[in-house]
Parts: C-alpha cells; structure tokens; sequence
C-alpha cells in the first residue's frame, strides 16, 4: 500500500511517464523492508523506558521509511542529498518520539 501511494506521489509530481523502472523497483523493496522490522514496534509499546521504546519505533520505520523517501526525493532535479538525509532523520525522530509518548504501556 506505501509503495503504491508513493508511485502515486511521484506520479502526481513528475507524472507516470517520466517514472523510471529503477523506481517501481525500488517500491518492492518495501515489502521486506517492513516485513522484518515488524517485530520492533510489539517490543516498542510494551518498553517501559522512553528513549528505548523510541530507538525501537526508529528502528522500525529507519528502513521503510529510508526507502519511501529516497526513491521519491532522488527523482527530483534539484535533489540535495544532505537535505534528504537531514530531513530523513528528523522526520524518523519525531516519528519516534511522539509514538513514544502516545503508545507507552499500561501502568501496572
């Protein structure tokens, strides 16, 4: 579903047509990239520590997400590498930190 909402994104930025086949590709990664983290995000709500249950949501979305992003952004003509990387890892970082907040385990 992630894959098929970023064709897509793109396809509404650059259109369907000037996708390449390395991108549609590159979608297919994000079955496995998801299918293996899965297990963070259990481990992740029933972490009692904050900065824990966070690292655990990162590591969860780091891969998906990575994928997700630089696929789209490197399709762009004025794609700046450190710019997607800085904006990768405070997008993962919030991400991380408000899931922390809002899905900690139950007192008790």
């Amino acid at each position: 579903m992630i894959g098929l909402l970023n064709i897509v994104f793109a396809a509404l930025d650059y259109g369907l047509e000037n996708l390449p086949l390395w991108f549609y590709a590159a979608q297919l990664l994000l079955l496995p990239a998801m299918i293996l983290p899965m297990r963070y995000f259990p481990q992740a709500s029933a972490t009692r520590d904050f900065l824990g249950r966070a690292g655990l949501f990162a590591l969860g979305w780091a891969v998906p997400f990575a994928i997700y992003k630089f696929a789209h952004d490197v399709l762009s003509p004025v794609f700046d590498p450190v710019a997607s990387l800085i904006s990768y890892a405070v997008t993962v970082l919030l991400f991380s930190l408000i899931f922390a907040a809002i899905r900690r385990p139950r007192a008790g």
